[in-house]
C-alpha cells in the first residue's frame, strides 16, 4: 500500500592508500553493513512511518487533556508516555510493513515498482526479513501495553489485521482494501488514546477520515497502475472491478470522507476555521471526482492520487492549527 522506491545502494570498495593494505576488507565490510542496514529500513516502509507519526501526533494534539487542547498540562499525559506511545507505534507500523514484504515477495518481484525491494531483488535472505518483522512486533507491542490497555490493544488488531487478513486477502476481492485501511486509520486512533486511554466519538471520527481517505488514494492508484497489478494477480478495485468500478468507488468514498471530515465540527474536536478549510478542500475532492468518473483516464487518476496527498496534509494542518488557536 505504498509507493516506496527500493533504499539500496550499491556497495563500493575504495582503492588501498599505498602502506595501508587493510583498508580495503575493513572498507568493505562497512559497505555491506550499510546496505543491509538500509534494506532493513526499507523493509519497514520509512514513509509510512513517516505518515504514521505525524497522525499519530494529530491525535495526541486534538484529544481533550492533550498538548493541543484547553487547559493542558492540569490533567495531561506525560511528554515520555506521548514519545513511548509514537515510538513503540512506528515499531509496530514497521513490523507490519517488514512482515507484509516477507510474505509478499514473490509477488514484488512481478511488479515494476516493487522488484527492486531487498527480498525480491535477492539482496536479503528471507528468514532474515521474517525474524526482524517478527522481533518489531515482539518489543512494540509490550511497549504500547505500557502506555495504556486501549493502545495496545489497538496497536495489536492493526498489526494482526494488516499481516493476517488483509496481505492474503489481496489475492481475492477488492474489498481486501477495506480490511487494509483498518490498520493503516488506527495512529490517530492510537494518539488520541495514548492521551485518554479510552475510545470515544472524536476519536473514532478521526479513525474514520484516514479510513475513508485511503479508499480514493488507493483506487486511483490502482487505475493508472492497473496493469502492474494484474500482472502479479492481486485483486485491486479496477482489476477485480474495471475501470468504471474503479471511479464509482472513488466518488463514493470521497462523499463519505467529505461528509465524516466534516463531523469533527459538531463534535467538538475542530473548530469554525477547520469547518471551512475542510468544507473547501472536500468541495474541491469531489468536483475533481465527479468530473473524471466518466471520461477520465490515468492522467486524472493521478490528480486525484496527488491531491489527495495535498488534501489529508492540509485538513490535518488546519486541524492542528484551529485547535491550536481556540
Amino acid at each position: 500500500m505504498s509507493n516506496l522506491e527500493s533504499l539500496s545502494v550499491e556497495s563500493t570498495v575504495e582503492a588501498p592508500a599505498m602502506g595501508r593494505p587493510s583498508a580495503a576488507p575493513s572498507s568493505g565490510s562497512r559497505g555491506k553493513a550499510a546496505t543491509l542496514a538500509r534494506d532493513l529500513v526499507a523493509l519497514t516502509k520509512p514513509r509510512i512511518t513517516l505518515l504514521v507519526l505525524i497522525t499519530g501526533a494529530a491525535g495526541m494534539w486534538v484529544a481533550p487533556h492533550g498538548p493541543g487542547a484547553s487547559g493542558a498540562g492540569t490533567g495531561g499525559v506525560k511528554p515520555a508516555t506521548m514519545f513511548l506511545s509514537l515510538v513503540a507505534t512506528a515499531l509496530i507500523v514497521g513490523s507490519a510493513n517488514a512482515l507484509n514484504m516477507w510474505w509478499e515477495r514473490d509477488l514484488d518481484g512481478k511488479m515494476a515498482r516493487t522488484k527492486s525491494r531487498p527480498l525480491p531483488a535477492g539482496r536479503m535472505n528471507a528468514d532474515l526479513a521474517l525474524a526482524f518483522g517478527l522481533a518489531l512486533g515482539v518489543v512494540s507491542t509490550p511497549m504500547l501495553f505500557a502506555v495504556n490497555v486501549a493502545t495496545g490493544v489497538l496497536g495489536l488488531v492493526a498489526l494482526v489485521s494488516y499481516v493476517a487478513i488483509y496481505t492474503p486477502l489481496k489475492k481475492k476481492t477488492w474489498p481486501a482494501l477495506l480490511v487494509g485501511a483498518i490498520p493503516g486509520a488506527m495512529p490517530p486512533l492510537m494518539g488520541w488514546t495514548t492521551v485518554t486511554g479510552r475510545l470515544d466519538v472524536g476519536g473514532l471520527l478521526l479513525f474514520g477520515v484516514l479510513f475513508l481517505w485511503q479508499v480514493p488514494h488507493f483506487s486511483a492508484i490502482s487505475l493508472f497502475r492497473r496493469d502492474d497489478y494484474a500482472n502479479a494477480g492481486l485483486k485491486v478495485v479496477s482489476v477485480d472491478r474495471g475501470e468504471a468500478g474503479a471511479k464509482r468507488v472513488i466518488v463514493q468514498y470521497t462523499a463519505l470522507l467529505v461528509a465524516n471530515s466534516l463531523l469533527l465540527f459538531p463534535f467538538g474536536v475542530g473548530g469554525v476555521k477547520y469547518f471551512g478549510v475542510a468544507a473547501v478542500l472536500g468541495a474541491v475532492f469531489m468536483v475533481l471526482g465527479v468530473r473524471g468518473a466518466k471520461n477520465g483516464g490515468d492522467r486524472w487518476a493521478k490528480r486525484v492520487f496527488a491531491y489527495s496527498i495535498v488534501y489529508l496534509l492540509a485538513l490535518l494542518t488546519a486541524l492542528l492549527l484551529d485547535r491550536a488557536a481556540a
